[in-house]
């Protein structure tokens, strides 16, 4: 079919498809305009960090795993009591006698006193001797470090000198614990004997000498025990002074420093632990900043400070220096980082907040300070080895992923997607010993109207989709009612003319009675002249040259329709030239559907009568009326004066 035949109406499927495709387009429209583009989702990645310093981020997410940790030694400690040696005595006092006849030493009492000690202290087993009675004391020693947990069930890793003391240096400990009693009474004991001669601080000093080495020496240790424990928090949250001391087991130890100074410790009935996660040595390369977290001595062993404030771990941080090689083969490395008597067994995390290596040394000055600069750290890689000769490997539970999660969501202001998840943690593992703060400060900020919360992505949709909704109903109900106002005010298909439609004639329309009870043009006067019953275009008479439509005078025979510029004469006729086309009658009620034109297979039908049409703009049945109007027929136009 061409095209030209078509259906100038469209069918109901297709009224429906064009309407829905332009509802559609203009939806598109109106929701990009009026709803506002959701906010980006939180990253459920709990290792990204959010836009906070390095060192505020790592130390929030690592100091739930790091804990204090203790070693103790409890045991009777045993002494003699001294005696002068005296033959030894009587031979030293002989020999001041000659150092004050050469002029060797002062010849006052004083000046043969201090130098009668300083002769002792040098060599105190030959001028004193052991005697009865023995005393005894009660004494406990120890010392405190750093550890942190390496599974959800209680597995925590240290240094191997954070658990385990030398005889050698555990006998210097308990010295330094026990004795400074006894060496204090044994001091002025001797000063005593010294009749008429008023001792000064130096002298005081030599005797005290004395005693401690002769004590410290001559000790005896019994009843020794040895205990390691963990100090955590009890349940409510928060680092406070409800910490106690839980007992922990010694699994696996190993030499050390310089050696692969390791232990791994087991505290009994723990279960959803906070963990830090293990990286590779690959992780970190000289000049990375490395971090270190753990209880500097210098806080912990200060009286005046707080125990809620001894027990949060410090974060230092320092670039990475070299990496280092005892002479047995053991690797360590050097950095910047600055450390202290307590960090001992501390993590060393990277940037990306995964442990790198433990703290096990550093330089200490002549005066006992550490000195910063010069940590060393004991690569993960030894740690991953002697964990594995345990079969153990490292671990995280829910609430290290949970607590992570809800973090990164606290920096980032989500206050209110940060609460479930902390609470989550708090049910999950009620020790915990931050998350109670963070609790509390989530709740503040969120009545304080700080929360920057993004919308679920479903919520999103269903706002989209209800927004969608109402557009589709309101833009349908529009065109149904724009459509029922066309109808009441035309009752016929648009005016345009089809292509190859006969344009209305310039004269007036007239209206022609019907006879009673005659048929006109062979047809029931009820229905009116049915188009296409009478002479045809192009096959009667033509205008002009035949029979004239009615019984009025010829017209004059000028140019006629259809020879040069007859209707479907050439170009662009209607059908063979000179006629008005073969092809192309009024049609013996044509129909609607097949282009309703003057063209070949189209005909004209019932198009043109003015009548009734259905609700889709078709022609119905025309109403009985005797009087129609004629715009198209057998009558031809009344001659110049003449009314009709």
């Amino acid at each position: 079919m061409d095209k030209s035949d078509t259906a100038p109406w469209p069918t109901v499927s297709g009224y429906f498809r064009k309407t829905f495709a332009k509802i559609a387009a203009s939806t598109a429209v109106v929701l990009a305009v009026a709803l506002p583009a959701a906010p980006a989702a939180a990253d459920e990645s709990p290792d990204q960090r959010p836009d906070v310093p390095v060192g505020t981020w790592l130390a929030a997410r690592t100091q739930p795993a790091v804990q204090l940790t203790s070693f103790s030694y409890t045991g009777t400690v045993a002494v003699p009591t001294s005696t002068i040696n005296e033959n030894a005595f009587q031979q030293l006092t002989q020999q001041a006698v000659i150092a004050v006849q050469n002029g060797k030493i002062a010849s006052d009492e004083r000046s043969i006193a201090k130098w009668l000690f300083q002769r002792i202290a040098a060599d105190v087993d030959a001028y004193l001797v052991e005697t009865t009675p023995e005393r005894t004391v009660e004494a406990e020693v120890g010392g405190m470090c750093t550890g942190w947990w390496v599974t959800p069930d209680g597995y925590m890793v240290t240094g191997a000198h954070c658990v385990q003391v030398g005889d050698t240096e555990l006998n210097q400990l308990f010295a330094q614990q026990a004795l400074a009693k006894f060496n204090e009474q044994d001091a002025k004991e001797i000063i005593k004997g010294l009749q008429g001669i008023e001792a000064d601080e130096e002298m005081v000093k030599l005797a005290q000498q004395i005693y401690i080495t002769f004590n410290s020496t001559h000790m005896r240790l019994r009843g020794l025990k040895q205990s390691l424990s963990v100090l955590q928090s009890l349940p409510g949250g928060g680092v406070d002074k409800t910490a106690k001391a839980v007992p922990a087991e010694l699994v696996s130890v190993g030499e050390s420093y310089p050696g692969k100074d390791f232990a791994l410790l087991k505290v009994n009935g723990q279960q959803n632990l906070p963990t830090v996660p293990l990286g590779e040595d690959a992780d970190v390369r000289t000049g990375d900043t490395l971090y270190i977290s753990g209880f500097p001595g210098l806080v912990t062993n200060t009286p005046f400070f707080s125990l809620e404030s001894k027990l949060e771990p410090a974060l230092t941080e320092g670039p990475y220096n070299a990496k280092r090689s005892t002479q047995t083969g053991v690797p360590y490395i050097q950095t910047q980082a600055p450390s202290y008597h307590g960090n001992s067994g501390g993590p060393v995390f990277s940037k990306d907040g995964k442990v790198i290596g433990m703290l096990i040394a550093g330089t200490v000055s002549e005066g006992g300070e550490a000195s910063e600069s010069e940590s060393f750290v004991l690569p993960v890689s030894i740690i991953k080895e002697k964990l594995g000769e345990k079969n153990i490997k490292a671990a995280q539970a829910t609430t290290t992923t949970r607590y992570n999660e809800a973090l990164n969501d606290y920096f980032r202001n989500y206050y209110e997607d940060a609460l479930p998840k902390f609470r989550e943690v708090q049910a999950l593992f009620p020790n915990h010993p931050y998350v109670a703060k963070y609790i509390s400060e989530s709740q503040t900020a969120i009545s304080a109207g700080k929360d920057e919360s993004p919308k679920p992505l479903m919520t999103w949709v269903l706002i989209g989709g209800g927004v969608l909704v109402v557009l589709v109903l309101a833009l349908v109900l529009l065109r149904v009612l724009t459509r029922r106002k066309r109808r009441g005010v035309s009752y016929g298909p648009p005016a345009q003319p089809a292509y190859n439609a006969v344009p209305s004639p310039p004269w007036p329309q007239h209206q022609l009675p019907a006879a009673p009870g005659q048929h006109v043009n062979g047809h029931d006067p009820q229905y009116g002249p049915q188009y296409g019953s009478g002479p045809q275009y192009g096959s009667g008479p033509q205008y002009g040259s035949g029979p004239q439509y009615g019984p009025g005078p010829q017209q004059p025979s000028g140019p006629q329709y259809g020879s040069g510029g007859q209707y479907g004469g050439q170009p662009g006729g209607y059908g063979q030239p000179g006629q008005h086309g073969q092809h192309g009658q009024h049609g013996q009620h044509g129909q609607h559907g097949q282009s309703g034109g003057y063209g070949p297979h189209g005909q004209h039908g019932a198009y043109d009568q003015p009548g009734h049409y259905d609700q889709y703009g078709r022609p119905g049945p025309h109403p009985a009326d005797p009087t129609r109007d004629v715009r198209y027929g057998q009558f031809a136009p009344p001659p110049d004066g003449h009314q009709q």
